[in-house]
This record gives structure tokens, C-alpha cells and sequence, in this order.
């Protein structure tokens, strides 16, 4: 099937649960796509050499292959690195490594590691480089200074010039996962949460910073118990909080925010919550589809070993 796509290129986005592959033609079109709950931390070595021989057999005319995520982690299957910020996609291009698993030879994509420039902390991404400048490649983001990717671990980005200069990594999705299943919160919380009056209340109460998410959290307990917050509401309340708090975070760390429009990458029902506690804050934002922007940044990739 794949003869007459003899320039074409596969692209793997290997994450921690999912594992994509995708056939991109000269062009950068998407030619065919592999999916599959094959994410890192569900295989074994063996596992990751049954997965990427699958790859080899299905598209074997590829001329070059390349992974990004947590492939190339230390769980994955070399640890790739990560590349110093600032960096465009050159950098990156440039430290690309080179590897083979099973039959496959490929070329595993780095991550990106920054101190940051306000508070002189460390912080790493793995997956999200390889999207990000496959979406300043199309030009998606605008000159945007800041972009945000909501999600689990939630990441703002600043941007200079084309490049990643610096960027801040928040567990709001995991903590409000986490204290959702299991713990204290756990029997006052039902339901993944929704913008509301109680979601904007959240999101002002941590962002005033009066007080910590400490004590904040504890609060969400102790306003149901004595009936000022709806049980129905909890979750919503809760996400607030923890949104609330991560945007202060990322305003003090990138005061340039505030003027801005901020680009949200990611699902749709994150970044509509993360849009609504944005404009409680006074901060303008706009969702940015970016279901190609991984497809794009592989192109470019490979477009620069050309």
C-alpha cells in the first residue's frame, strides 16, 4: 500500500499511555495513522520492540522515522536528554539521537529544559517541544509571548524570536485527578467539574493568594460539611482553585500575560475552563485546534536533516 509514498516519513508520538504513528507524505500531509493504548508505562523492552516492528511491517517504504515523548525518557527506551532553552526547532534538530529499536531505526526527538528567568527554577517537558514548533511552523500561535498547554501537567510557554525561551509545568489536572479518587476531598467531590459561579469563585479565592492551596483545599471539606458550597459544586470549586492559583503562578512568572492573548492548546473542555478563568482574571485567550501540530513539527524536523 505504501510503494508510491516513497518519500514519506513516520512520526511517533509515544507517551506515557498512548502511543500514535503517523505517515507523512513529502508534503506533510497524513497519509495513514497507527494508534494504540502502547504507552511507556505499559511495556516492557520487549513490549516496545513488538510495537515498533508492528511500524516497520506496516509502512516499511518510510524513508526515516522519528519519536517524540516519553520514548526517549529515562523509563522509555534510551533516555534522549534534554535540549538548554532558548531553542528553536534547529536545536533540536540538531540533537536529534539516533536509535534502533528491534528491527526499527529511528531518530528519537529530546526534550527541553530551561532555568527560568523570573525565579531562577529548573523545569523539563518531553512530547510538548516537537508540537510547539510544529505549531510556530504553521504559524498557529501569532507571536503570542506566552502559549499555554492545559492539560494534566499544564504548561506555559514563553516565547522570543521563533524560539522557547522559557516556560513554567503545573499538576493542577493531576491534583485535582488524585484528590478526586482518593483522600479527604474525595466524598465531598463528584465529577470532573464545570465553568460556573463556583469554578470563578475558586479560581478568584486562590488567585487573591491570601491564603495557600493548603488551607484552600481543605476549605473545599469544610464548605460542604457546613453547607456553603453545593456538594454538586465541590469539583468545580476545586478546579477554580487549583486553575486560579497556576495562572497567578505563571503571571507573576510572565508578567507579559497580561496584555497578551494567550493561545490554549489541548483538549477542548480544559481549555474552555482555562479560558473562562482567564477572562476572570482579566487575561484574554483563544483556543488553537492543533490536532496537526505534532504532524507539523516532525516535518520540520526532518525537513532541517534535509
Amino acid at each position: 500500500m505504501s510503494h508510491s509514498h516513497a518519500d514519506s516519513i513516520v512520526g511517533i508520538n509515544w507517551g506515557s499511555s498512548n502511543f500514535r504513528a503517523y505517515l507523512i507524505a513529502a508534503d506533510g500531509r497524513v497519509i495513514d495513522t497507527l494508534e494504540s493504548a502502547a504507552g511507556i508505562t505499559t511495556l516492557a523492552r520487549e513490549g516496545m520492540i513488538d510495537v515498533a516492528c508492528g511500524v516497520r511491517d506496516h509502512w516499511p517504504d518510510a524513508s526515516a522515522v522519528y519519536a517524540a515523548g516519553m520514548i526517549g525518557s529515562n523509563i522509555g527506551w534510551v533516555d534522549a536528554g534534554y535540549v538548554d532553552c532558548p531553542a528553536d526547532m534547529r536545536t533540536l534538530g540538531t540533537s536529534l539521537v539516533p536509535a534502533r529499536i528491534g528491527e526499527l531505526s529511528l531518530h528519537i526527538v529530546p526534550g527541553l529544559a530551561c532555568v527560568r528567568e523570573a525565579d531562577g527554577a529548573s523545569d523539563i517537558m518531553r512530547g510538548e517541544e516537537t508540537e510547539l514548533f510544529g505549531l510556530l511552523a504553521a504559524d498557529r500561535i501569532g507571536g503570542a509571548p506566552v502559549v499555554a498547554l492545559p492539560g494534566t501537567h499544564t504548561k506555559w510557554v514563553r516565547l522570543r524570536d521563533g524560539r522557547v525561551h522559557d516556560f513554567m509545568t503545573a499538576m493542577s489536572g493531576e491534583i485535582h485527578d488524585r484528590l478526586s479518587a482518593t483522600g479527604l476531598l474525595a466524598s465531598v467531590v463528584e465529577g470532573p467539574g464545570h465553568a460556573g459561579p463556583a469554578f470563578e469563585q475558586g479560581v478568584r479565592a486562590a488567585a487573591t493568594r491570601s491564603l495557600g492551596l493548603g488551607a484552600l483545599l481543605f476549605g473545599v471539606r469544610a464548605r460542604v460539611i457546613r453547607g456553603t458550597l453545593q456538594r454538586a459544586e465541590a469539583s468545580a470549586y476545586l478546579r477554580g482553585l487549583l486553575i486560579g492559583s497556576e495562572i497567578a503562578d505563571a503571571l507573576a512568572l510572565f508578567p507579559e500575560l497580561r496584555g497578551a492573548t494567550v493561545p490554549l492548546v489541548g483538549s477542548a473542555p480544559v481549555c474552555a475552563l482555562y479560558r473562562v478563568a482567564l477572562a476572570a482574571l482579566g487575561v484574554a485567550s483563544v483556543p488553537v485546534a492543533s490536532a496537526d501540530a505534532v504532524v507539523r513539527g516532525f516535518a520540520g524536523l526532518h525537513a532541517l536533516r534535509g
